[in-house]
């Protein structure tokens, strides 16, 4: 498909007695100018309403007439909502909760991954989708299941987290140093033992609940590549994808990614807070980045929403231009496709005050249709610009297994302890200026970068010591904060001096960590004026550390407490590389102002010319054009300036953006 992706969910299913509302959806999505339908996410009970009897024959009727009129169609498995039967007759595929108790049918997604009967299931009406639909022109992707979440504490999962951990030590012993067993008498005498963390039993052990989440992401890829391996038996051969969430701590996204030919998520702002939507936008932008770094390459945005969300807390409806901006922040992040959750508004259950594209009233004269109608015009006239890239030169390390790690242990703040909000104030600080930054875990490749950042890398795993070592050995810009390698993957604390088997690399080592309550801070004081070009103070809050400088030069001082005077942020040269290491939480402005120093003295380019608050710049760039993308999220009209020559393409020539406007500038490159 030449031009970007534009549709959504769409649960013709639904809607099967009334004929004359399949045809009116058909009509009324090529008038806003939608080529995709995502069909079959929940369909399993009208696909196979009684065991090993097949209804196929009404949602081929819908893909064809789908097809005949221009629509493309990605075909989703069902798995991630079973029939009644299934459960009914083999209650043993439902999940059980920590707690030991067995859950009844209901929801979605309440099944055990690791349920063999359930797995057959879901190979069975996969291979069969697979045969009927693999060659038909309509489809583009395979969407699997649905927003994995989850987990399940049933004898058979169990069972698997068993062999899972005895795989990963091999001996007893090896588990017990791991898990340092010894502490309140946990030791175990056989993997037999191992029983999975809960509430009601062993949650002491980080290293075992670090295991566990780790066990329940492998058993979601194993999952997948079980719907894939049915499919393909069926001859399937389109690329799959599976949808993934905001931020979302429960797996690991990072090994998740793996088996999946393109990645989607789907992306939910909770627009109209107080205080404006330029952070909200911020967040969600940096996720953007996230999803296009898995694979260095387009993501789809699979879900969004046309209007308000109906399962926030409050369902603000949407500004005037808000969904342009949004929509086209995607694009303008490696987005090669703008989805919708809803096509059609359903007419009950939790889902029907979500927003659609056509709501109950079925006019095509809504606001929200307009606005809809709007947006497929501008992405057919910017069609050029799919399949372009990101070509980042900053990276910043934002890992989840390390976030796991950094929640479950015992201090320096258990209240708090802010590495989410640390990582968005690096990222915040580089788009200031608009630099591009792809947003990684720390087994993703560091080749290409010139900035490395790596905030709160507490746990660092396998040989990305030694990586992080050589890219600054190389040539690279290395930035790393407080807490960077005290503990190894299962929080086992390193003995000696840390960062561990850095500290030559960034010319310190550790002594302590001061944990601030909420209403205290210290101050930064600048201890190189010539650096900082003048005199500078900052505050800092939530965390100080305390590092002893041995090779590195001092930049950056505290202002107050016992540790007045001590070093805070240091700057050595590591082989034809340098490596800072910043000892405390910063505010906002200290990291806007020292990351146009360090971009600036290792030459990554900046798009804008003059920083513009409140709005999100990004670009992507194909063999012979770059495009700069601009939302503006504030409430000020603004003036767009960036280095260079160019031209809009979208937007006014003077370059005027207004609130909750989008701009489009051309480069040649």
């Amino acid at each position: 498909m030449g031009r970007f992706i534009y549709g959504g969910d769409y649960n013709p299913e639904q809607w099967l007695d009334r004929p004359d509302i399949l045809a009116k959806d058909i009509e009324m999505m090529k008038k806003a100018g939608i080529n995709e339908a995502t069909v079959g996410v929940f369909s399993w009970s009208m696909l196979e309403p009684e065991e090993g009897k097949f209804h196929f024959e009404w949602l081929e009727k819908i893909v064809d007439d789908l097809y005949a009129n221009g629509i493309s169609v990605i075909m989703a498995t069902p798995s991630g909502a079973r029939p009644r039967w299934l459960a009914e007759k083999y209650p043993e595929v439902l999940r059980t909760t920590s707690d030991g108790k067995k859950c009844r049918y209901g929801g979605r997604h309440n099944h055990c991954l690791t349920s063999e009967k359930y797995r057959e299931k879901v190979s069975i009406i996969d291979k069969k989708l697979a045969e009927k639909f693999a060659d038909h022109p309509a489809v583009l992707y395979w969407h699997i299941s649905n927003e994995f979440s989850g987990e399940c504490h049933c004898e058979s999962c169990k069972a698997a987290f068993r062999e899972f951990v005895k795989k990963k030590y091999g001996t007893v012993d090896k588990l017990n140093h791991e898990y340092w067993a010894t502490f309140w008498s946990h030791n175990y005498n056989s993997f037999d033992e191992v029983e999975p963390p809960s509430e009601i039993g062993d949650g002491g052990i980080s290293a075992l609940a670090l295991d566990w989440k780790r066990f329940a992401t492998q058993m979601t890829v194993d999952f997948i590549e079980n719907e894939k391996r049915a499919l393909k038996a069926g001859g399937a051969t389109q690329e799959v994808t599976t949808n993934m969430m905001y931020d979302f701590d429960g797996l690991d996204y990072g090994m998740l990614e793996k088996p999946l030919d393109v990645i989607s998520w789907d992306s939910y702002p909770e627009w109209g807070k107080t205080g404006g939507d330029y952070e909200e936008a911020l967040a969600h932008g940096m996720c953007h980045d996230t999803m296009r770094s898995y694979k260095n390459k387009p993501f789809l945005l699979m879900e969004s929403c046309p209007s308000s969300t109906n399962w926030q807390s409050v369902s603000r409806l949407k500004r005037p231009g808000l969904l342009k901006c949004a929509s086209l922040q995607a694009v303008g992040h490696g987005a090669d496709s703008v989805q919708y959750f809803q096509i059609r508004q359903g007419r009950g259950s939790c889902e029907k005050f979500h927003g659609a594209v056509i709501d109950h009233t079925g006019r095509d004269d809504t606001r929200v249709f307009k606005e809809c109608c709007e947006i497929g015009d501008i992405l057919d006239q910017i069609s050029e610009i799919k399949g372009s890239m990101t070509n980042a030169k900053a990276a910043i390390i934002y890992d989840t297994q390390n976030r796991w790690a950094l929640n479950e242990t015992q201090g320096p703040r258990n209240k708090d302890i802010g590495y989410s909000e640390l990582v968005r104030k690096f990222y915040k600080a580089f788009k200031k200026y608009g630099i591009d930054v792809d947003v990684i875990d720390q087994d993703h490749s560091y080749e290409g970068y010139r900035i490395l950042v790596v905030p709160m890398l507490y746990s660092i795993r396998n040989d990305n010591e030694d990586r992080i070592r050589k890219f600054a050995e190389n040539g690279g810009t290395l930035i790393a904060t407080y807490l960077t390698g005290v503990v190894n993957e299962n929080d086992l604390c390193h003995l000696g001096d840390t960062p561990h088997d850095l500290c030559d690399v960034f010319g310190i080592v550790r002594e302590e960590i001061d944990g601030l309550y909420d209403d205290q801070f210290n101050i930064l004081e600048s201890a190189d004026e010539h650096y900082w070009k003048g005199t500078r103070r900052y505050r800092c809050d939530k965390l100080c550390e305390l590092i002893s400088p041995k090779d590195s030069e001092v930049l950056m001082k505290y202002g107050c407490d016992f540790y007045s005077g001590k070093a805070a942020l240091t700057k050595n040269r590591y082989g034809n590389g340098e490596a800072y290491y910043l000892a405390a939480d910063p505010e906002q402005k200290m990291l806007d102002e020292w990351i146009e120093i360090v971009a600036e003295s290792c030459g990554v380019e900046r798009i804008l010319k003059t920083p513009v608050d409140g709005v999100d710049i990004q670009s992507r760039q194909g063999e012979k054009y770059r495009y700069i993308f601009a939302e503006n999220f504030s409430d000020d009209t603004v003036l767009i300036e960036v280095n260079g020559d160019s031209e809009v393409i979208y937007g006014k020539n003077d370059r005027l953006l207004s609130p909750y406007d989008t701009m489009i500038i051309k480069q040649k490159i």
